[in-house]
């Protein structure tokens, strides 16, 4: 008799769970606005939320690891590097060419490309590239081929060799020591998985570009204090490392979510492993240029964010993470996922009493924490590359002040995203579909080495 996998009983039933959410969500924040104590209760929730926060901000991360130097080719670790490709054209090559000349030895780590049906010049860019480059595997999935980037992971993952199992997205920038920096954070035996810190390739082309340049600033930065704080470390697909041990647990990658990354870490996590981050080097990716790209592309995220919740939200319920994660989680779910869905019916009864929106007080604390984590995740990053950087004069303090700022408006997408989001999984019939984000290319260089 096979073992029912415990991750996968939650998987039914997101849209009634997402409906009773949903109600719960705005039934609570109307009822706050009629309650005479419902004030009172929304200074205790900022009280509680605001105690963790401060937890967050003063913890110290974790001291990280020296480069990796072994003094024989086989005492490193082996990896195996996964990329999954679909239209990929314009940006494959330099990938692969990045990956297979890595300060790493050579006969310690191999490629492999999953070519996930493209119907563009992939196919033949690929097969120029494996006559040059003998460590590079390409696995052609069918038409008929199901569980989109989840699924051509999980083809291959398995029949690759590597401890460490390694994923890029197709249009990633990859530093040539990257290897020998991240692997050292697996010595620590709890560690499942790291995150490389992504970077905005392209960051200077327009207004949304460099938004994102200071969101990955501020997702840095709370990574870190997060897992100082022995709290909840996230994958975020590009530059993520996973040990094979920790991955064979649950048997891969969940094919029945939009967001592999995002659905890994609560598993992970669940599973009683630790998620690390490194800040530098970064993996370089390419932004999205244009408004309608960015809600497309950030609605995904939204939706595969909250699915996971919905998913696992019993197994979450019995601290099977432990009583740090789950505070942690918990106090995440608030402010990412439940503020800005409350933020409509708050808005909306705030306008009809003439009255001040009863979140306020607990909005204004997050916009605050957003406020200082994304300023101190800016300089953070700057002082990590100190040595290719000016000393910093109150005219360059003044212009990351001005950065962080302008970040905090392009952060605002988010409340209409994830609004909008909550409503449409609680009410229209979901037919779970994988959208690629389209890639171009960019000229722009990050400075690797």
């Amino acid at each position: 008799m096979v073992e029912e996998n415990p991750f996968e009983r939650g998987l039914e039933g997101r849209r009634r769970k997402a409906a009773i959410a949903l109600t719960a969500i705005w039934s609570s924040t109307i009822a706050l606005h009629l309650l005479s104590w419902g004030s009172w209760l929304v200074l205790g929730l900022t009280a509680v939320m605001g105690v963790h926060a401060v937890r967050v901000l003063f913890a110290r991360p974790i001291p990280v690891p020296e480069p990796m130097v072994r003094q024989h080719p086989e005492d490193y670790p082996y990896v195996s590097i996964l990329v999954a490709a679909k239209n990929e054209e314009a940006v494959i090559g330099s990938l692969v060419e990045d990956l297979c000349n890595l300060d790493y030895p050579s006969e310690r780590y191999d490629l492999w490309v999953v070519d996930d049906n493209s119907s563009d010049r992939t196919p033949l860019v690929l097969e120029r590239l494996a006559a040059e480059h003998p460590q590079l595997n390409i696995i052609r999935r069918s038409i008929n081929a199901m569980g989109g980037k989840s699924g051509a992971l999980n083809q291959v993952w398995s029949v690759a060799k590597g401890d460490i199992i390694a994923v890029f997205d197709a249009d990633a920038q990859v530093p040539k020591d990257l290897l020998r920096r991240v692997l050292p954070l697996f010595e620590r035996e709890q560690v499942g998985a790291v995150q490389v810190r992504k970077a905005i390739a392209n960051a200077p082309t327009n207004l949304w570009t460099r938004g994102q340049e200071t969101e990955m600033a501020i997702d840095s930065y709370f990574q870190q204090q997060r897992i100082a704080l022995g709290g909840i470390g996230e994958l975020r697909g590009n530059g993520q490392f996973v040990r094979r041990s920790a991955l064979a647990g649950f048997g891969g990658w969940n094919e029945q979510t939009i967001t592999d990354d995002l659905d890994l870490t609560l598993r992970l996590h669940l599973d009683q492993w630790d998620i690390d981050f490194l800040l530098l080097p970064a993996v370089g990716e390419e932004g999205v240029t244009r408004a309608v790209g960015l809600w497309h592309q950030r609605s995904r995220w939204a939706e595969g964010g909250y699915q996971r919740y919905l998913d696992y939200w019993q197994l979450i319920a019995r601290n099977r993470m432990g009583r740090r994660k789950t505070v942690d989680l918990c106090m995440f779910l608030m402010s990412q996922y439940m503020l800005p869905t409350a933020a409509v019916p708050d808005l909306m009864m705030a306008i009809a009493r003439s009255s001040s929106p009863v979140l306020l007080p607990v909005t204004s604390l997050m916009i605050m924490l957003s406020f200082i984590g994304m300023f101190t995740g800016l300089r953070r990053i700057e002082a990590g590359m100190q040595d290719t950087l000016p000393r910093r004069s109150a005219r360059a303090i003044a212009a990351t002040l001005w950065q962080t700022l302008m970040g905090q408006i392009y952060m605002l997408h988010w409340i209409p995203i994830m609004a909008s989001t909550t409503a449409r999984m609680a009410i229209r019939p979901k037919t779970l579909k994988w959208v690629k984000t389209v890639h171009h290319g960019v000229e722009e260089e990050l400075g690797f080495e």
